[in-house]
């Protein structure tokens, strides 16, 4: 029985890890002076906030991802008591970390392309 809980354990940390895909990181400064708007809705979708200015200078900010805080849980399981860290929504306890979002705001000039980027968490 403890050696098919292991097996399923291990098999299902095999299945979440593999599906994690990491996207490659965008180099931004190679991108400005020639990355559009519109290149960037394609690639981004539609932004979260969008401001254009009154010389044509547009500002948009989309929300890239959202961090919630990891549990520390407490509770009885084969036997034994203990605790330990899982995600959100998988059992009770209480929130250890920051619970953010990471954004990037794109500004681009009255030509269109982009001038300067940020990425900040809020």
């Amino acid at each position: 029985m403890r050696l098919t809980l292991c097996f399923l354990m291990a098999l299902l940390m095999v299945a979440f890890t593999n599906g994690c895909v990491t996207q490659p990181r965008v180099d931004w400064n190679a991108r400005i002076g020639n990355y559009t708007y519109d290149q960037a809705v394609l690639e981004l979708g539609v932004p979260d906030k969008y401001q254009k200015l009154s010389d044509n200078t547009i500002v948009a900010e989309w929300a890239l991802r959202h961090y919630s805080p990891d549990f520390v849980t407490y509770g009885y399981s084969g036997g034994y008591w203990g605790h330990g860290w899982i995600s959100p929504g998988i059992g009770y306890g209480y929130p250890t970390g920051p619970d953010y979002t990471r954004w990037l705001r794109l500004v681009f000039g009255p030509n269109g392309k982009l001038t300067a980027f940020k990425q900040y968490d809020r």
